[in-house]
C-alpha cells in the first residue's frame, strides 16, 4: 500500500494527497503518518510547498469527516433509543437513558472532544459519526475539525520534512504510537463495558430481589 500511496503523490500532487486523506478519514486502515511525512519530504525535491501539502491535506481530512458526519445524521439518538426499546437493549443492557446521557454529554462537551480527537489515531475519524448523531451544528463542526486537522497535518509533515530521507523512520514512529494508542483505548474500553454491564446486572438483581 506504501507504494501505491507514494505513485498517487507523485503523480497527482496536492489532489493525490487531498484524496488520499480524504479515503484514510473514510478508511482509518489507509496510514496518513505515510502520506504526510512522505508530503512533507516531497517538498525537498519537488515543486511542492509545505503549506500546499498541509492544505491539501487538511481539505481532504474535512472532506472525509463530513462523509462520516453525514452518515451519523441518518442515526440520530432518537432512533437508537427506540432499537433499545427492543430486544437489541434487552440483550445488550442498554437502555433509552444510556443514550441520552451519552448524547447529553456529547452536546457539553462536543467541541472539545471532536478538537481533541483529532490528534488520536482511528478516534479521529470516528469521532465525526456521533458529532452527525447529535446534530451538532455544522459550521462548529467544520472549525473544530479543521482547526485540530491543520494542526495534526502540520506537525507531521514538518517532520517529514526535517526527517528528510529518513522520513520512514519518522512514520514508523508514529504507526507505533498509533497501535500503542489503539491497544490502550481498546482496554479502556473493555474494563468500562465489563464495568458498566457489572453495574447493571446488580442493579437489575437487586430490583429483582426487591
Amino acid at each position: 500500500m506504501q507504494e501505491w500511496i507514494i505513485q498517487t503523490m507523485n503523480q497527482f500532487g496536492y489532489i493525490g494527497i487531498m484524496l488520499l486523506i480524504a479515503i484514510e478519514n473514510v478508511f482509518p486502515p489507509i496510514p496518513s503518518e505515510v502520506i504526510l511525512t512522505f508530503g512533507g519530504f516531497s517538498t525537498t525535491y519537488t515543486d511542492m510547498q509545505v503549506w500546499g501539502v498541509v492544505i491539501a491535506a487538511t481539505v481532504g481530512a474535512v472532506i472525509g469527516a463530513l462523509v462520516l458526519y453525514s452518515i451519523g445524521r441518518f442515526f440520530p439518538p432518537e432512533r437508537i433509543e427506540g432499537w433499545l426499546d427492543g430486544r437489541l437493549g434487552q440483550m445488550l443492557h442498554f437502555k433509552r437513558e444510556d443514550v441520552e446521557r451519552a448524547a447529553h454529554w456529547f452536546e457539553k462537551k462536543g467541541r472539545i472532544t471532536v478538537f481533541a480527537c483529532r490528534f488520536i489515531p482511528i478516534i479521529r475519524s470516528l469521532i465525526s459519526i456521533p458529532a452527525g448523531m447529535t446534530k451538532m451544528s455544522m459550521g462548529v463542526f467544520l472549525l473544530y475539525t479543521t482547526a485540530g486537522t491543520f494542526l495534526w497535518n502540520t506537525v507531521l509533515v514538518h517532520l517529514g520534512v526535517f526527517a528528510g530521507e529518513s522520513w520512514e523512520r519518522v512514520a514508523g514512529y508514529i504507526d507505533l504510537y498509533a497501535h500503542a494508542t489503539l491497544v490502550v483505548l481498546i482496554i479502556l474500553f473493555v474494563v468500562g463495558a465489563i464495568f458498566f454491564y457489572k453495574t447493571r446486572i446488580a442493579k437489575k438483581s437487586e430490583k429483582e430481589k426487591g
